[in-house]
């Protein structure tokens, strides 16, 4: 049995007092524990003698997200936390809701048209808004906050393939909308939620309607009203003409497969969740790394160029298929920084772990790949350094060149196993997108040296750069 690895804990506090010491550093002292413990596995033990599992070993992940399933679902401590925000949405929750909303979504996210309609939207905002505003940048010699742009732009897109709706986030001369400043409160008091030692001092500030317990309940409000209008409004046009074709986007097929209103409306506040911030991360991520790794990005300028034929053809979807090194580059930046640094599951009876932890009935199981993309076993002695080629089958020269197969469960930044992200590829024609489109044009200069900085709050914080045309 290997858990006796973690931090040291005290009857009653368990290890708060090294939690607090290294509370502005919890994803590298996480990392720090799982690269001592022999089988990448610690344990945290919580306030109440309540026990958390950190593991960065992929064979825990996959007896978790696959081989065990059924023992390891979100679990209720889980879905209390995001339960006022998503409802009965998709990714809050389990057992027969989530098969039912799983089937329907697969089959969704599966479509040809769903995959086309999401190609035209991307050219739409990307020619007609974000080019626009770069070279603007380039021609005033203004610097911009690329996080808060693409932040915005992610926003829009993912807003129109859900909704249908152009929720024009990306006029930076105008106030942040009021959806988009909800979306941003609700998921970072949520996410303080997730963080707060004793979830009574939440549950206690939400019963009472205090603090920011009260900003939450506001947001969540406009949030779900805004949203459920627009499913109201969707269906009554498409209940006066039947015999209309159906839109592209998610909202609209929902709808016409007979769905209740606020089960969809849970269902797309879910999607928009999950799409708006994590490809805006990764892509900032990127274009830091390459503001660091030059070389890189010549490379990826000259695969750009080669499959677009000196620019005469357009990115279209067979294009952004062929684009492997900026698929390694990208699934690279997110090895190093993952849009989601950690995901937990709940135990629902006692289990043992490959690696021989034991894990007890209600314990929290938290997989880690923040820290996975730092084990020197998992990545080799250079997993520190941004190296694409380590996702190709061969050293990247020329395009053309294969990617390797990577387990899930080395790289889980999707999830894995039954609950594996169904927006993965949808996510990489994006992100391969909005990269080919800019790399194309322009050279990304950070202003100083410092890293991306991410907060759930609209513009806290920022990543600024300067834009030059090539």
């Amino acid at each position: 049995m290997l858990s006796n690895y973690g931090p040291p804990s005290y009857p009653f506090i368990g290890c708060l007092i090294s939690f607090y010491k290294n509370r502005l550093r919890l994803l590298d002292w996480y990392t720090d524990l799982l690269s001592a413990s022999p089988s990448q596995t610690i344990i945290i033990k919580r306030l109440g003698g309540r026990r958390t599992i950190v593991t960065a070993n992929p064979a825990n992940v996959e007896h978790v997200l696959k081989t065990n399933f059924s023992n390891f679902p979100k679990g209720k401590p889980f879905t209390e936390i995001l339960g006022d925000l998503l409802g009965s949405g998709i990714f809050n929750v389990d057992g027969d809701l989530w098969c039912v909303q799983r089937k329907l979504a697969s089959h969704e996210f599966s479509t040809k048209n769903l995959r086309e309609f999401v190609v035209k939207i991307l050219q739409e905002k990307v020619e007609n808004r974000l080019i626009p505003l770069l070279e603007d940048a380039v021609k005033n010699q203004k610097v911009l906050d690329l996080q808060d742009l693409l932040k915005r732009f992610a926003f829009d897109n993912v807003s129109e393939v859900s909704l249908g709706v152009d929720s024009s986030s990306m006029d930076l001369s105008k106030p942040v909308p009021p959806l988009l400043q909800a979306f941003d409160t609700a998921s970072m008091i949520s996410a303080m939620r997730g963080m707060a030692p004793v979830y009574a001092l939440w549950k206690t500030k939400r019963a009472l309607n205090l603090g920011v317990e009260k900003n939450l309940k506001e947001a969540i409000k406009l949030v779900h009203d805004s949203v459920l209008e627009i499913v109201k409004s969707k269906k009554r046009v498409l209940e006066k003409d039947r015999d209309r074709k159906v839109d592209g986007d998610l909202l609209s097929r929902l709808l016409s497969a007979g769905h209740d209103e606020e089960v969809v409306r849970d269902m797309v506040i879910s999607f928009i969740m999950a799409g708006r911030d994590t490809t805006s991360a990764a892509m900032t991520w990127l274009f830091w790394l390459l503001s660091k790794n030059r070389n890189v990005e010549e490379m990826l300028v000259n695969e750009v160029t080669y499959l677009l034929n000196n620019g005469e053809k357009e990115l279209d979807f067979e294009v952004l298929k062929d684009m492997n090194y900026l698929k390694a580059s990208l699934c690279e930046s997110m090895r190093l920084y993952p849009p989601v640094a950690w995901d937990s599951k709940h135990a629902v009876v006692d289990d043992v772990l490959p690696d021989g932890t034991l894990v007890g009935k209600g314990d929290r199981v938290t997989y880690f790949p923040f820290g996975m993309g730092r084990m020197e076993n998992l990545w080799g002695k250079d997993r520190f350094e941004f190296k694409p080629d380590r996702w190709l089958e061969e050293p990247w020269v020329t395009p053309g060149r294969s990617m390797k197969s990577v387990s899930p469960y080395k790289f889980p930044v999707f999830q894995a196993g039954p609950r594996v992200c169904l927006g993965k590829d949808m996510a990489f024609i994006q992100m391969k997108y909005v990269v080919a489109a800019i790399l194309q044009r322009f050279e990304i200069n950070p202003v100083n040296e410092e890293e991306p900085v991410f907060s759930s709050t609209n513009g806290s914080y920022g990543w600024w750069v300067q834009g030059y045309s090539d």
